[in-house]
């Protein structure tokens, strides 16, 4: 599957809005003579190996391109070495790309000289890495507002705001601790609140809770959740996880060895997979718990009857197996007053073989 493929760019449906960012034939090559690869057709179809053995190059990012609409969590997944990591630098300019466009709010900051990019860096986005980066002879409050001291805020101003994000971020009554005083969830939340001060349009996550134990990661995950549904920011989250993955993202960006494999919702990597290096990547997770009605509905026919319940095409089949179980009437998926299908016992029965056969 090529990039343009799996990605279907959101400006070209009608109904989205203006992407926040676009990124477009994305190349990211390390080695001699590394802006000869994208130029090249012959080069760019190596293969990684292949283009290591010929030209002494790595391509860690291969022609790569996605949109982010506004308000979205967009999750970028990959194993060790997908190329990741690479490409939520290259979206910041920490790593500078060989080729390609990455346009933020129309601007392609890949032409920014190092006045506007620090500008853009300042205002407009802000990365959560993981591993914190806190200051250990600041208290919190001066850790949360040491971005808005460099933005020349005065120290008033500085402290109102980073005592809204101390308690946006549940960290209230710690705000005069100093980071080795906290656990490593605690400090995670200090660097989410650093990164939430200064109001960017956009927050980049870099495997942020990668180091953390589960239980904690379990509660940061939420804690963004919780934080995107009260603060509406756009988030892209860069993950090894699938089942963080799942969580958090509204679509899912898979790569591997720096391609594109697929880019979707996350039923719809679950329930329709690209290859199948994306089926063996998603063989694990149960699918009761992903796909919604929607992939499981039939077409109504003459006998059944249309007197019972009603659901919706996006409740997910986990949620909806004890209504549908329950009712005595087939259950109706209605959008918008439209009957889209059927649901019955048959159905659920069905996945849940499927499922335990490992289809």
């Amino acid at each position: 599957m090529t990039t343009e493929a799996a990605v279907r760019p959101l400006e070209d449906a009608n109904d989205q809005p203006t992407p926040v960012v676009s990124v477009r034939n994305l190349w990211k090559v390390f080695g001699p003579n590394a802006e000869q690869v994208p130029r090249s057709p012959e080069l760019a179809a190596l293969s990684r190996r292949e283009l290591r053995e010929r030209a002494r190059c790595t391509a860690a990012v291969r022609d790569v391109s996605f949109d982010v609409a506004p308000g979205e969590v967009f999750v970028v997944m990959g194993l060790s070495g997908s190329g990741k990591s690479t490409l939520v630098r290259c979206l910041t300019r920490l790593m500078e790309p060989t080729a390609g466009e990455v346009v933020f709010e129309g601007e392609d900051i890949l032409r920014a000289d190092k006045k506007r990019l620090r500008h853009l860096r300042r205002h407009k986005f802000s990365m959560v890495f993981q591993h914190f980066g806190l200051l250990p002879y600041r208290t919190v409050a001066d850790n949360v507002g040491y971005g808005l001291e460099i933005r020349g805020i005065g120290r008033a101003e500085r402290t109102r705001r980073a005592m809204e994000v101390i308690e946006l971020v549940g960290l209230d009554g710690y705000e005069h601790t100093y980071p080795d005083q906290l656990s490593g969830g605690m400090q995670q939340r200090v660097g989410l609140a650093r990164a939430l001060a200064g109001d960017p349009d956009v927050l980049f996550f870099d495997e942020p809770f990668s180091a953390l134990d589960p239980l904690i990661r379990r509660d940061m995950q939420n804690e963004v959740i919780r934080l995107h549904r009260e603060v509406g920011k756009t988030m892209v989250f860069i993950t090894h996880d699938l089942s963080e993955a799942l969580k958090l993202g509204d679509r899912i960006l898979l790569m591997r060895d720096g391609n594109v494999v697929q880019a979707g919702t996350g039923d719809e990597l679950v329930g329709a997979p690209a290859d199948d290096y994306v089926r063996d990547f998603v063989r694990d997770v149960p699918r009761s718990d992903v796909l919604t009605l929607r992939w499981i509905m039939r077409a109504r026919r003459d006998t059944d009857p249309l007197d019972g319940p009603e659901l919706g095409p996006d409740v997910i089949v986990r949620d909806a197996i004890r209504a549908v179980l329950a009712a005595d009437r087939p259950v109706k998926v209605v959008e918008d007053g439209q009957l889209l299908g059927i649901v019955g016992d048959e159905e659920i029965l069905d996945l849940v073989a499927a499922a335990e056969a490992g289809v």
